[in-house]
């Protein structure tokens, strides 16, 4: 199989859809890899790293695009790619497809095979290729939420873990699932206090037994999330539904009610987010101030750290990469569950049922 890599093209997205050690494992199993020129440099691969390892560097995306049966990439085909993909060709990536509809769309029309890295998920319930980026996204959200609190940043100039004889900030986290429990890490370790909200029990008795008390854990319900929101600092937006549009669950009027300066991290912006004033934004204008309140609302957090995202990524996506080309789309769907669920869009069906569901559109199951 001919594996292409072109290089990400949204704005401010430096990640890389491989590693040299993942185009050494393609070429030892008889692929051939095609990677455009310069895509790794944003992670601090160099070309000559990845030739080494037995690629092919390619001078523009449109060669690959128009050579390759399977396109690896980290985010979602843009506009400008749109007429790039072809009838059957594989799109491995993280497609977001229910908060895009035009995506999704133009995916149908071109017959190809879309492939979303958010909903491969294994039995327990996890989700394998999700998990590295929602665990650097869940860390780093501390990291940009006091940035936000800063005076020059139009936040309330407070330092999260507050000093002797002041108060430290009060961070709340909606959701407790990878993203939220990373970001109660670094929010713990720095000295903040902490609470965390989840509709499940167990959960928050885990989180609560792994921080060994040193967070609130709180169900999420409205009026919890009202509560804890109006009192927050730093609310950080953490909620996760495989495939499907983030609920709104925290209000507009919330927000307006909120603390002057007190700031937003919307994690889950990349599925619609769970705050009604959430809108995305990029690495190079990354907040905004609505009602007094910051907002932190970057579609693709883990882009910041890119070195570190991409070989987190890989090192979970490359398994599932070398199945399909090892074994084709047919028998490597009808061997891994796991896989299968990853299926969005099939030759000009819609696959995965939350995705049809968020536009009113059929959805059709494939069997191999």
């Amino acid at each position: 199989m001919i594996i292409g890599i072109p290089k990400e093209i949204k704005k401010e997205e430096l990640r890389v859809a491989i590693t040299p050690a993942g185009v050494s494992a393609f070429v030892a199993h008889g692929h051939k890899v095609l990677i455009e020129k310069g895509a790794g440099v944003g992670s601090g691969i160099l070309d000559k790293e990845y030739r080494k390892a037995g690629a092919a560097v390619i001078n523009d995306s449109d060669s690959i695009w128009e050579r390759a049966d399977m396109i690896l990439k980290v985010k979602e085909p843009l506009e400008s790619e749109y007429p790039l993909i072809r009838e059957e060709q594989i799109i491995f990536t993280y497609l977001h497809l229910a908060a895009n509809k035009n995506l999704t769309q133009h995916l149908i029309k071109s017959g190809a095979v879309a492939i979303a890295y958010e909903t491969i998920q294994l039995d327990d319930g996890s989700l394998p290729l999700l998990s590295p980026m929602s665990e650097v996204a869940g860390r780093l959200s501390i990291q940009v939420g006091a940035q936000c609190l800063e005076a020059k940043n139009g936040g309330k100039g407070i330092l999260l873990s507050g000093v002797s004889g002041v108060a430290p900030a009060k961070v709340v986290i909606i959701g407790a699932g990878i993203v939220g429990i990373n970001a109660c890490h670094v929010a713990s370790g720095i000295g903040a206090h902490v609470s965390i909200l989840d509709i499940n029990p167990t959960r928050l008795a885990y989180v609560y037994d792994i921080m060994k008390g040193s967070v609130t854990t709180i169900m999420s319900n409205h009026a919890n999330i009202e509560e804890e929101v109006l009192s927050a600092d730093l609310a950080i937006g953490a909620v996760l539904i495989p495939g499907a549009k983030t609920p709104k669950l925290v209000t507009r009027d919330m927000v307006r009610r909120m603390k002057p300066g007190s700031a937003i991290v919307d994690i889950a912006v990349d599925q619609g987010g769970l705050f009604e004033t959430t809108r995305p934004t990029t690495h190079d204008n990354p907040t905004y101030i609505t009602h007094g309140v910051v907002h932190y609302c970057v579609a693709n957090m883990p882009g910041a750290v890119p070195r570190t995202s991409t070989y987190a990524l890989t090192n979970s996506t490359l398994s599932y990469a070398l199945a399909l080309a090892d074994q084709g789309l047919d028998l490597s769907m009808g061997s891994n569950k796991a896989l299968k669920k990853g299926l969005n869009i099939y030759k000009g069906r819609i696959t995965f049922s939350a995705v049809a569901e968020a536009f009113g559109m059929d959805y059709e199951e494939v069997q191999f």
